[in-house]
Formats: structure tokens, sequence, C-alpha cells
């Protein structure tokens, strides 16, 4: 409490908008499209509705957790509150990760756009940055760093402005492609969903679309720097999300009718570009706009990033508070408000993603798989805070319907991602599982903090069993949609269990009184 002093209350509703926004569109509207077309056909266009549906349920429910507490490093911190422990670590840990990751993302989105002027920092073939080009997107990396630096006033003003201009040239593309190439047989030539609609549900956590949409979790991440929290928080996660997911179907829309139907021949996935819409912007001979879209895939994915290195630092500042980290990275410059020491470990951490991964799609895959169980987690959160009675008055309308729908949907999210995907994200949150148990153990916890999060542990093992038997790279037990309707009631009743454990968690250790203390 003593650090927060030092953050500086800048951020407005347009600033906080503009922060979700910057870090919602970055470098996946200039692959995310592709990418998603190459999976799904057509039918890439329900995946990103669908995604849009899914991720603006999990944002009223940070809107209402944002209300209650808002609190920099947000993200984190809530599930330390509701479930102890056990949970907050490894939630903590996988939201870092997955933050820590974006700038690596979206240096190499840089990279390889640039490419077309300097064709030595991407390899067509290998689909990877070179030596030189992993050189460059480190030096992007450190140039995110050193912006933040010197504070979230100037960060806010800057993102805003970059925010608007990246903005624009998405929607010069749309009208642009909808005048001047859109064939409307390729909806239908290769069938609408060439490889099942499946596909489409899988393509949500792989192709880059949820990945988009949690540019969002940044505006959570800086509650504690934000002017009246309570109106504009949840304001600016539900326009700039609308504004997103209307965009992004656009996208998908009018890439999908620009590409030439000879292309086709041979299917959906066997469309190959480097540089997706700028290489459709010269097929139909309007050569200036290939200019303009590579000029902005300079500056759209650093937008992004700024923002993810920005939202990330105050997530290791929420670490750092809640003792998963030393506190060391828990020091706010009195100066310039902003956490230095966790910005400089997320970079080191960065590269470690960068150097041996070398790919947008590689670190996607990573990112994309895991990033759904920490929202997971918040939807049974804020019934946690309702039942136990520290909401009160700044609930929002409607959450006890949200909020169990919210769960289901991110389950279904999980259980629809392939088998042979979801495995790394599974592994990864068992190890984390047994790192706690390790620093439990060290740390002598009391068993509250291991019993609070115990239906964290069940819910894992649950969504193995339903993948393995499931029809996304599992056993085809049964078809669908009868399994999916499975995955959905078994999620419905299991979250009011997840809500009982957490609310007899937070009695157990009696911090209801204390919350706004903690």
């Amino acid at each position: 409490m003593q650090q927060e002093q030092y953050l500086k209350k800048k951020i407005g509703f347009w600033s906080l908008t503009a922060l979700s926004l910057g870090g919602i569109i970055g470098s996946s509207w200039l692959f995310g499209p592709y990418v998603t077309a190459q999976l799904a056909g057509p039918a890439a266009i329900l995946s990103w509705m669908i995604g849009a549906v899914v991720i603006i349920f999990i944002a009223l429910i940070y809107a209402e957790l944002g209300r209650v507490k808002p609190e920099t490093g947000g993200l984190g911190r809530y599930p330390l509150y509701s479930h102890g422990k056990m949970l907050a670590t490894v939630t903590s840990y996988s939201i870092w990760l997955g933050y820590c990751a974006t700038a690596p993302v979206e240096s190499a989105g840089v990279i390889q756009y640039a490419n077309q002027f300097y064709p030595h920092l991407y390899n067509t073939q290998t689909q990877q940055l070179t030596s030189q080009g992993i050189l460059s997107a480190s030096a992007l990396m450190v140039f995110f760093v050193v912006f933040n630096y010197f504070g979230v006033k100037l960060f806010a003003v800057t993102n805003t402005v970059i925010t608007v201009l990246k903005f624009l040239v998405p929607l010069l593309t749309i009208l642009v492609f909808l005048v001047s190439g859109f064939h409307s047989e390729n909806f239908t030539s290769q069938g609408f969903a060439p490889n099942g609609f499946g596909a489409s549900l899988s393509a949500i956590l792989t192709s880059g679309i949820f990945f988009a949409y949690t540019g969002f979790g940044n505006v959570v991440m800086m509650g504690g720097e934000v002017s009246n929290p309570k109106r504009n928080i949840p304001l600016a996660l539900i326009t700039s999300l609308i504004l997103a997911a209307l965009l992004y179907v656009a996208l998908q829309t009018v890439f999908i009718g620009a590409i030439q139907p000879e292309l086709l021949a041979h299917g959906w996935s066997n469309i190959h570009f480097d540089s997706p819409f700028a290489n459709l912007a010269i097929l139909i001979n309007v050569v200036w706009l290939s200019w303009i879209i590579t000029a902005d895939a300079m500056v759209s994915p650093t937008g992004s990033a700024l923002t993810y290195t920005a939202g990330t630092s105050r997530h290791v500042f929420g670490m750092a508070k809640s003792g998963f980290v030393p506190r060391y990275f828990g020091v706010i410059h009195p100066r310039f408000g902003v956490p230095t020491r966790a910005l400089i470990l997320n970079f080191v951490v960065g590269l470690l993603f960068l150097f041996p991964l070398k790919s947008w799609t590689a670190i996607i895959a990573i990112v994309g798989a895991i990033s759904v169980f920490k929202y997971a987690s918040a939807c049974v959160t804020v019934m946690v805070f309702r039942k136990v009675g520290v909401t009160k008055e700044q609930g929002l309308p409607g959450m006890q319907f949200i909020a169990p729908i919210a769960f289901v949907l991110a389950t279904l999210l999980i259980y629809w991602t392939k088998w042979s995907k979801i495995q790394l994200a599974f592994a990864g949150i068992i190890l984390g599982l047994i790192g706690y148990g390790v620093l439990h153990i060290i740390n002598k916890n009391k068993t509250e903090e291991i019993i609070g999060g115990l239906y964290f542990i069940a819910y894992i093992l649950l969504l193995i069993l339903l993948s393995y038997i499931g029809n996304f790279g599992g056993i085809n037990l049964l078809p669908e949609p009868y399994m999916s309707f499975i995955v959905a009631i078994i999620a419905y009743f299991f979250y009011f269990i997840a809500v009982y454990n957490g609310a007899w968690y937070m009695k157990k250790i009696d911090n209801i009184k204390n919350f706004s203390n903690l």
C-alpha cells in the first residue's frame, strides 16, 4: 500500500477505451483473418462472432470486479481474495507468462511485415525470423520498455493517438476491398465450412481470435490508475469490445471476399501469404493501399505492445504484493509512477519466448491455449464476492446469469480446442499446481490455501477427461452436438460447486470484513 501512493490516477474514459482498443487491435488484424480462414474457410466469420460473445460476457465480469475493487494488477489479485494462494499463484503465473509473450508476438509481427523492405528479416521457407529479424524484434522490445518507463500520462496520451490512427487503416481496408475486388462466390465455392463447423470452433483459441480480444485485460491491470473507475472501467470495456468485434468480423468478411477464386483451387488451407492484407491489396491492383497497410503494420503491433508492456508491469506489481515474486519487483518509481523493475523483468522473460519460437504463429499457439483458464476463474470469483456480501451496491444487473453463462462458454472454448493443442496448456497448469505444492510446504502456508482452490484441481482433471473423450482430437465417444451439450451441463453445475468452494474459503479465513484493506 505504501508503494501504491506513487501510482498516478491519470487515465479517463477515452484514454481507457483507447488502452483497451490498443491492446485488441494489434498484429491480430494483420494475421488473424488469414490464419482463421486457412483453418475454417468462410466459417471463420462465425469464429470471430462466437469469440466476441464469450469475451464480452467475461469483460462484464471484470467490469464488476473493477467496480468492487479497482486495483493495479487486479487480474491476478482477485483469485487470491476469493480462493486463496494456490489458485492465485497458478492464475497469476499463467497470466504473467501469457502477457510477457505479447511484446515478442507484436514485435515479430512488425518485423515480418518489414521484411518487404529489407528481405533479410524473415525466412519465408521456414516461416521464422532470421537472426537479424530476432535482433530487430529485440530492439523493438527495448523501445517498449523505455517508452513505458517515463510514466502513465505520456503513455495514455500517446496510446490514444496511436489507437485512433491504427483504427482508421483497417476501416479504410474494409471499404477499399468491398468496392475493388469482392468475390461473393468465395463463400460457397468450397463450402461455407469446408473443414466442418468444428474447425471454426477450434480456431477461436488457436488462430489469434481470443488473443486479440483479450487486449481488454490491460484496463483491469491498470485499474488503480483510473479516474472514476466505477464508471469508466465498465464503459470502456464494453465500448471497446463492441467496436473491436464489429471491426474484426468486417475484416474477416472482406478478406474472404478479396481472395481471387483461382487461388482456392486447392482449398482454403493451401492459401499462403507472408503479409496477408498487403499482398491482397497488390493482387487487386491497389498498390497505394498496400503501402498504407504495410506502414500500419509498424504502428498497430507497436501500439498493442506498448499497452501490454504497461499492463504486464502492473500485473507483476500485483504479484509482488501477493508474495508470488520477490517484493523487489513491486517498487513504484516515485517520479514516473511506474513499476520500473517489473518492466525490466518482463523484457527478459519476453526474450525467452522470442529467441526459441521465432514467429508470430508459434507464440500465438502457446498463448491462446492457456489464456482462457484465468478468465474461467474470474467467472467464479465475481459470484463469490456477491455470495459473501462484499459487492454490495456495486454489482452490475444480471450478473447472476452472466457469470455462469460465461463460465460455461469458457469451458466450451477449452473443450473445442483440439486435444493436440490443449495438451501443452494442461501440462503447464499441472506443473504450476505441483510448483505451488512445493512452495506451500517451504512457506508453511495454511491448509486452507489449498482447500480454497480445490475446485480448480477438479476442474482441470474434468477438462482433461472431457477433451480426451470428445470430438476435437479425442476418441469421439459421442457425436456432436450432444457431447458439447453434455460439457455445457457439467460446467453449469460445476460452477456452483466452485462458488461454494470460494465462499467457504473467504468465510474460513475471515477476510470479508477486512476486504477493503487486503
